[in-house]
């Protein structure tokens, strides 16, 4: 036979070493791998030290980039390892799959093609074991890579993760590049599905797949080929049968037909499921007729993308995905010592997080894996063996450090490298020049930022992160949990993932430069915008991003906006960020001047339309309105315009004046216009004690305070006679009203710091908060129905 077939298992790291041994063997004329013929100018860049695995080639179609799928390689890929063996010996490699844009038109008709897709995950679509899925349909920014129905697949009879062999290939989910429709196939036949490892492994009396792998493959000199494809024709044989699958099969036998013309030695490396149908004895007619109809019209494009070991693994949705791609990784690149090894690297995790964890503890775990080898029979100690010593004796039975071990060695947080010339779009070719520029190296591990925008860099590093989240690459997010209130300040939580490459070359139709692209997609943003708080968003985006080319578009869409909004709250929620625009300005060197005279513009209007906006006001309605005062009256200060600042407070002293105003607003209008010294305690007190007098209902009194008093407690805790008359008021509610207000009174009573309640407990307590007339009395009788209660809580008798 003039070709060797090289069954594997993708992502395989025994399947690695057996191939290599092979080639070394054979030494073929030519190889030829499952994988898009359309890379195949890509293979010569597995030469270049500087493309570290794990990486995938990324297929798009080059009218719509959003269809588009991954292949993913690992350095324990067999398919990796034999094209660098190739590349490094002068073999002639090829891809010879079906191509890919026959497959974006073969999905045409997929009976789940237009179905929306959910979170993402990686496609299992027939014939598509290997590719990372497709992009979804519905355009920028809806959702990743890798989004096809998960479910669509769930009866193919390589549907288990731990496919042997699978396919190389990727299908879209999306529009098609053809118009002639599905390519034909023979009707599946009504045979029951199969998952090729589970039944290896069961045959063999083993309920564990990856178990049944690593003692027969990993611990084990090399897989017999040529048993691998007697096991398949037999799995075959009672298997559900793709009818696609059998169309790539009649292309990947037709290439095979033609090599034989030019080559005498020919090396196949494919998955296993493939080989007997390869060996099989089919007339070209046979194929042909398989093929036809499968016309490519449609160009498609192919690159390197940087791959993670978390996207290559199996809970991911990935069907030729592995469990453990860190596991995997650490046998096919340690040549001795594997357990110990891995069990100092688990040590080493350990100690990074500050878990005492010494030299004895790994020789001790050491010992304990080998045993429970030893006692479940195993020829050599696997994962499972480990990850139990690990857990008993490093972890010491803690399930959170084993987790962390499994997350950062089992699974693994190694990103990929592609180096610089590798064939993509200018939009991510000018991305890396900006990292670069920034100082920012993209990396598979969450990594904190702190950014100080008075310094250039950070500035940069701040205006790039905003500008991809423009384009739906969020690699950095915003992290308020540190509660920085500083305006030169940012805090930032990045973390980047492989799909945001996809969404790069999606992005590309939009501009050549992440700025253009950024602006393009902030004016089509404005454009579409149906509110005024919206577009005020964008505005802001437009200064956080640095994107000056948008700024006219959105401002139009502004102006637009507000003269069809006559509803003061739309105003006033759109007026905070517009000031913060206008006030951080200054940090981010922007010249907000035309933001600034919009402001004054909305302010204007909210002046006219605040006070009869402001009558007859149901309690929700109030509660709002008193929540978007809040906001303009801060968006004010930060304007640092006195004079704006007087016409505000101007307006607020005028509505305090309405007879129809509810209590809620009564009361923080009186509490905002004391704190910026419009009132003084006195006068404050003055309408304090109006709103507490006994012809008011407890329930407005007790709106009232609510709004006084939201701002905090420390005006209680100075001002002895505001106290005295809250403390009076509270003392003269009858009891059946006490109960109505009660929910009011710990609402804003809750909102005071501890500090500040202990402050005032005590001040009332020391008599400095009752008027001259009041005197406290104690009633035992009542205190002491409290002692069992109390006992309880505190476990011990009271008296």
């Amino acid at each position: 036979m003039p070709e060797r077939y090289y069954g594997i298992r993708h992502h395989g790291p025994g399947s690695a070493r057996a191939v290599l041994r092979a080639l070394e063997e054979q030494r073929p004329d030519i190889l030829l791998v499952e994988g898009p013929p359309e890379a195949d100018e890509l293979i010569a860049w597995a030469a270049d030290d500087r493309l570290q695995p794990p990486v995938a080639l990324l297929g798009y179609a080059a009218d719509n980039p959003r269809r588009a799928a991954f292949w993913p390689f690992a350095v324990f890929s067999p398919e990796w390892q034999a094209i660098k063996w190739a590349v490094a010996n002068g073999v002639p490699v090829r891809f010879f799959d079906l191509p890919f844009a026959h497959r974006l038109t073969a999905r045409k008709a997929a009976p789940n093609a237009d179905k929306p897709t959910d979170p993402p995950t990686m496609d299992r679509s027939p014939g598509d074991e290997h590719a990372a899925g497709t992009s979804s349909p519905d355009g920028p920014g809806s959702e990743g890579p890798g989004l096809a129905d998960p479910d669509a697949n769930a009866d193919r009879p390589d549907a288990g993760n731990v496919d042997p062999g699978g396919a190389d290939g990727a299908t879209a989910n999306a529009d098609e590049l053809d118009d002639d429709g599905p390519m034909p196939g023979p009707p599946a036949p009504e045979l029951r599905p199969v998952d090729p490892i589970g039944e290896l492994a069961a045959a063999a009396g083993y309920d564990d797949p990856e178990r049944w792998w690593e003692d027969v493959v990993e611990h084990r000199q090399a897989p017999a080929f040529e048993a691998i494809e007697e096991a398949m024709t037999e799995v075959r044989a009672g298997a559900l049968e793709d009818p696609y699958d059998l169309v790539r099969e009649a292309h990947m036998r037709t290439v095979l037909r033609q090599v034989r013309r030019t080559h005498n030695e020919i090396a196949v490396v494919c998955g296993a499921w493939h080989v007997p149908a390869l060996s099989a004895k089919f007339t070209a007619t046979h194929d042909a007729a398989l093929l036809k109809g499968g016309r490519r019209r449609g160009k498609v494009r192919f690159t390197w993308v940087p791959w993670t070991y978390g996207r290559l693994a199996s809970w991911q949705g990935y069907g030729a995905g592995v469990d453990s791609p860190g596991w995997y990784h650490h046998l096919f690149t340690t040549t001795d010592e594997v357990v110990p090894r891995w069990l100092v690297g688990a040590a080493g995790v350990l100690r990074d997080e500050g878990v005492d964890t010494s030299p004895a503890h790994v020789i001790e775990a050491t010992r304990l894996a080998e045993a429970l080898a030893t006692m479940r029979g195993r020829p050599l100690a696997g994962l499972a063996e480990v990850t139990d010593a690990a857990g008993a004796v490093l972890c010491e039975g803690d399930d959170l450090r084993l987790q962390l071990i499994g997350r950062r060695l089992v699974v693994g947080e190694r990103l990929g490298e592609v180096p610089e010339g590798v064939p993509t779009v200018p939009l991510a070719r000018d991305l890396e020049a900006r990292q670069r520029a920034a100082r920012l190296k993209p990396s598979a591990l969450d990594r904190a930022l702190d950014l100080d925008l008075r310094k250039d860099t950070d500035l940069a590093r701040s205006h790039l992160l905003h500008q991809l989240r423009c384009l739906d690459v969020p690699w950095g997010e915003p992290d308020e949990r540190r509660g920085s209130t500083g305006t030169f300040r940012e805090e930032w939580a990045l973390r980047w993932q492989p799909e945001f490459s996809i969404r790069l070359v999606e992005a590309s139709g939009y501009g050549t430069t992440v700025v253009a692209a950024a602006t393009t997609q902030v004016e089509a943003a404005a454009a579409k915008a149906a509110t005024l708080a919206e577009v005020t968003a964008l505005l802001e985006t437009c200064l956080l991003a640095d994107l000056p080319g948008a700024r006219p578009a959105v401002l139009r869409a502004l102006d637009a906006r507000a003269a069809e909004d006559a509803d003061v709250t739309h105003l006033m929620a759109a007026i905070p960020a517009l000031a913060r625009t206008v006030r951080y300005g200054d940090v981010r060197r922007s010249d907000v001047a035309a933001v600034a005279a919009v402001v004054r513009g909305l302010l204007a209007r909210v002046y006219a339309a605040l006070p009869p906006a402001a009558s007859g006001l149901s309690d929700e309605a109030a509660a709002g309105l008193r929540d978007h005062i809040d906001a303009v009256h801060t968006a004010v200060a930060l304007l640092g315009d006195d004079a704006e600042r007087a016409r505000w407070l101007d307006t607020l002293t005028a509505l305090t004046t309405r007879d129809d105003l509810h209590g809620l607003l009564a009361g923080r209008l009186t509490r905002l216009l004391h704190d910026a010294g419009r009132l003084s305690t006195g006068d404050a007190g003055l309408r304090l004690g109006r709103a507490l007098t006994a012809g008011v209902s407890a329930a407005t009194g007790a709106a009232w305070v609510e709004g006084f008093l939201a701002g905090g407690g420390l005006l209680l805790m100075h001002d002895d006679a505001l106290l005295a008359l809250v403390d009076d008021w509270l003392a003269a509610i009858p009891a059946d009203a006490f109960t109505e207000v009660l929910p009011l009174l710990r609402r804003t009573f809750g909102t005071f710091a501890t500090g500040e309640r202990r402050g005032i407990g005590e001040r009332v307590a020391g008599g400095k908060g009752k008027s001259r007339t009041s005197t406290a009395v104690l009633d035992h009788e009542t205190a002491a129905l409290s002692l069992p209660t109390l006992s309880a809580l505190l476990g011990r008798r009271i008296e």
